[in-house]
């Protein structure tokens, strides 16, 4: 599982040097709530993961240990650095089913979005099964059983007389 916006910027507050009570106010958390916040994203295993491989603050509790091996984070492409947000990619669309579409299909975005976005998407591609309601099941039933041999006869079409 990915990191949360507000982790992200935790740890990145901490890798500057804060305190997890100032890296937590640093991320968004209340002044109020901030130094349980802060032990309590010092004690997350994803940040603490996320930490492990920067030189970390003295102040942050229970780092990762030392012996377990770190893996390499997955570089869908060269040069990547970060995932960004775009406001002029996303204004460039003038349909949402198009701006999903394309960030679904986006190996350059984080995949959190690229799943929130296929998520958001499949009301519009795929329909429920019975997502119709009780008038269209009626209707449909009607319609199937007025085409036997004793159905009602369809209505007569209405013509001008001159």
């Amino acid at each position: 599982m990915a990191l949360t916006t507000k982790q992200r910027a935790f740890v990145e507050a901490v890798r500057r040097g804060a305190s997890n009570r100032d890296a937590a106010i640093a991320a968004g958390y209340a002044a109020s709530s901030a130094s349980v916040a802060g032990s309590r994203l010092a004690r997350h295993p994803m940040v603490m993961a996320a930490l492990a491989g920067a030189p970390v603050n003295k102040n942050v509790k229970g780092s990762a240990p030392a012996q377990t091996p770190r893996q390499a984070p997955l570089d869908l492409e060269e040069g990547a650095e970060a995932f960004s947000f775009d406001a002029a990619r996303v204004l460039s669309f003038s349909d949402p089913k198009d701006f999903l579409l394309a960030t679904m299909n986006d190996f350059s975005t984080e995949p959190k979005l690229r799943v929130d976005a296929a998520k958001a998407l499949m009301p519009f591609v795929h329909q429920r099964k019975g997502e119709g309601g009780k008038k269209e099941e009626k209707d449909q039933a009607a319609k199937s059983a007025s085409k036997g041999k004793f159905g009602a006869a369809a209505p007569p079409q209405l013509r001008s007389v001159k």
